[in-house]
């Protein structure tokens, strides 16, 4: 389904109303309510999201629903009944004859407390600039470019008109179509997984959506629908593998044992799913390699108790590399570890306008974001804020844990972004680390789990091709289980296992066979 095709159909937002009236996931940029249906007022707030001027993906608008300071004011007030499909065809309308290039937002009727009230989505658009009239008269002729400042919707004027015209035809790497892709190309189970954690209407629905229309309404397709193409953002997020379509889309986080400067080094690899890597990551990083040290005190009963590296700090510079790294760029983010310092490397740079002395005061305001769709929905999955939040609070978590402050750098070029937490000063490295080159304990006993996984798959194929979910119930798990979703592609990485259908890595009828590498490799074990 095209943007402006849901009047007479009902149409399910990516997000919930819930999320809208009550949640954080979607800031006040990105929102605004209104009690009544105003056309004009309305018609140049969805301008403004359309232009999306900070790349942030567009906006909300909630008809039916007044504000208050910000926030919205419940029980709303609602709209008539009779009145929605008269707005809604008056919105279709204005996007034709009042708005150029034509632009149709998604229009939902909800209903929230016994009220009547109405959602406009209004991604950001692939044709921008667009300007609308600047009044609904008949002997109006005059037109207007329209942006969003905080929580208002203004006319660009000067140097704002200047910088919005030179964004025509400029549409971020990640809300491209990819024409090397396929709709096969999109995993159901991994959108559905998406939808269901954010708390989506659209996750029931979308089971029994073909893949073009589900992928219309996240606005993780496009084009007509004889040519219709992944975005970018949709590969990169519902692929289980985006490394075949972006080379170096991983993570990779290196230990240095004796130091950067050292023969030394282990290192682990994190590739698939955007959302899943950046939380695989995390979650390795912190079990391996934050620990806390109990300092005591002669003159006093309580202990002081720091980390060696605040988790809080950590996350938010891995967060932000995988949000503003350039995924047309051929380098992986970076994550060194060694015993005085954690570096997170990531490329290219900041923003133009970013000044370095602004950075590491934490007062830095890029003009616009890199990837406006992944900070999307990075947001939704509320791994990361946008907004330029993150650098101040990789200050503060750095400053509450006692710890010297991060360094921030980037060279003139703004070639890469490096963020670096130097080590509490009297902290310790966890006992594991120092005395087992391999990692800790724990991180051993991982891989023997992962290894007996890895044996039983393979196993498991040994007399025929199986699918993914048989090979989990063969296991003896009821579904497929974690260990089993990171094992598949790991063996195939090494040629272990292939499918079946090569070419079509999503189909329904995909099996995993195993290969005469994969048939040496088991007798061997």
């Amino acid at each position: 389904m095209s943007i402006g095709e849901g009047i007479g159909i009902e149409v399910k937002l990516p997000i919930s109303i819930d999320v809208l009236l009550h949640g954080k996931a979607v800031e006040w940029e990105r929102l605004e309510f209104k009690t009544g249906w105003n056309p004009l007022d309305i018609l140049h707030t969805i301008c403004a999201f359309a232009n999306d001027f900070h790349n942030l993906g567009g906006g909300y608008i909630v008809v039916g629903v007044a504000e208050e300071d910000g926030r919205p004011v419940l029980p709303p007030a609602g709209i008539e009944s009779s009145q929605l499909n008269t707005i809604q065809k008056e919105i279709l309308s204005l996007g034709h004859n009042a708005m150029q290039p034509q632009y149709h937002p998604i229009v939902v009727p909800e209903i929230v407390g016994g009220k009547h009230v109405l959602i406009i989505w209004a991604p950001g658009g692939p044709s921008r600039p667009y300007k609308t009239k600047l009044g609904l008269g008949k002997g109006c002729a005059n037109w207007g470019y329209f942006i969003r400042k905080g929580s208002s919707t203004v006319r660009a004027k000067g140097a704002d008109e200047t910088e919005l015209l030179s964004l025509a035809a400029s549409i971020p790497f990640d809300d491209r179509i990819n024409q090397r892709s396929s709709l096969d190309d999109l995993s159901r189970d991994l959108i559905i997984d998406f939808l269901e954690e954010v708390d989506s209407p659209l996750a029931a629905p979308a089971k029994d959506l073909d893949m073009a229309e589900l992928g219309r309404q996240m606005q993780i397709v496009d084009g007509p629908d004889e040519a219709l193409f992944p975005k970018n953002v949709g590969l990169l997020f519902f692929n289980p593998e985006p490394e075949r379509f972006f080379p170096a889309t991983q993570i990779d986080v290196v230990w240095f044992p004796e130091g950067a400067g050292g023969d030394k080094f282990t290192e682990k690899i994190f590739r698939g799913p955007l959302a899943r890597i950046t939380r695989e990551a995390l979650d390795y990083i912190r079990r391996n390699y934050i620990s806390e040290t109990v300092i005591k005190h002669p003159d006093r009963a309580e202990a002081t108790r720091v980390d060696n590296f605040p988790y809080a700090a950590i996350e938010e510079a891995v967060a932000n590399a995988v949000y503003h790294r350039g995924y047309d760029v051929r380098e992986p983010i970076e994550v060194r570890i060694g015993r005085d310092e954690i570096v997170v490397l990531s490329y290219p740079g900041p923003d133009r306008s970013v000044r370095l002395e602004d950075l590491r005061a934490g007062r830095a305001l890029p003009r616009r974001y890199r990837n406006r769709r992944i900070g999307e929905f990075l947001k939704e999955l509320d791994m990361t804020e946008g907004r330029s939040t993150g650098i101040p609070k990789i200050l503060h978590a750095m400053q509450a844990n006692g710890s010297p402050p991060p360094v921030f750098d980037f060279d003139e070029d703004h070639t890469f972004f490096m963020c670096r937490l130097p080590v509490h000063p009297q902290a310790t490295m966890p006992e594991g680390l120092i005395q087992q080159e391999g990692g800790t304990a724990e991180a051993q006993v991982e891989a023997q789990v992962e290894a007996q996984v890895e044996i039983g798959i393979l196993g498991a194929c040994m007399k025929e091709p199986m699918a993914s979910a048989d090979i989990a119930a063969a296991l003896g798990h009821k579904q497929l289980s974690g260990n089993v979703r990171k094992a598949l592609p790991r063996l195939r990485s090494v040629g272990l296992l292939e499918y079946t259908i090569p070419d079509k890595p999503n189909s329904r009828l995909q099996k995993y066979r195993l290969t005469d590498k994969g048939r040496a490799m088991l007798k061997k074990s």
